[in-house]
């Protein structure tokens, strides 16, 4: 009986943390640093708005790609962009927080800049 209740017990908190995995995998801010950082280069890979966060590639002049993850795909829309806004090619300057691992090329994305437009993703961490 005891068995059957520790087996019980540890299939509920394996279920438990089962659960919970998706949110603590959710790409908060925790990894990133404290410190502005911009990126200047060309869309390499556009838009899209699929997933939990809308993401993006732009290379640098020195030929890096840069991933780059913006908000929720309605609040990346409700900033103005759109998965059709800026064309691969097109010249960006984005600002944001960067991986605190530095091998890792990702910024979390506050603000786009393209054409003169600024499109803030989180104007409120600005």
């Amino acid at each position: 009986m005891q068995s059957r209740l520790i087996a019980g017990l540890a299939a509920g908190i394996l279920g438990l943390l089962s659960a919970a995995a998706p949110a603590l995998a959710h790409h908060g801010w925790a990894g990133q640093g404290t410190e502005p950082f911009t990126v200047k280069g060309t869309v390499a890979k556009a838009l899209s708005l699929n997933g939990p966060h809308a993401t993006m590639q732009v290379k640098d002049a020195t030929g890096q790609v840069w991933d780059l993850t913006l908000a929720p795909p309605a609040r990346t829309a409700n900033a103005g962009l759109k998965e059709d806004t800026i064309p691969v090619g097109a010249e960006v300057t984005i600002l944001g927080k960067r991986n605190l691992d530095p091998k890792k090329f990702e910024l979390k994305t506050e603000r786009v800049t393209w054409n003169g437009k600024n499109f803030d993703i989180y104007p409120d961490r600005l």
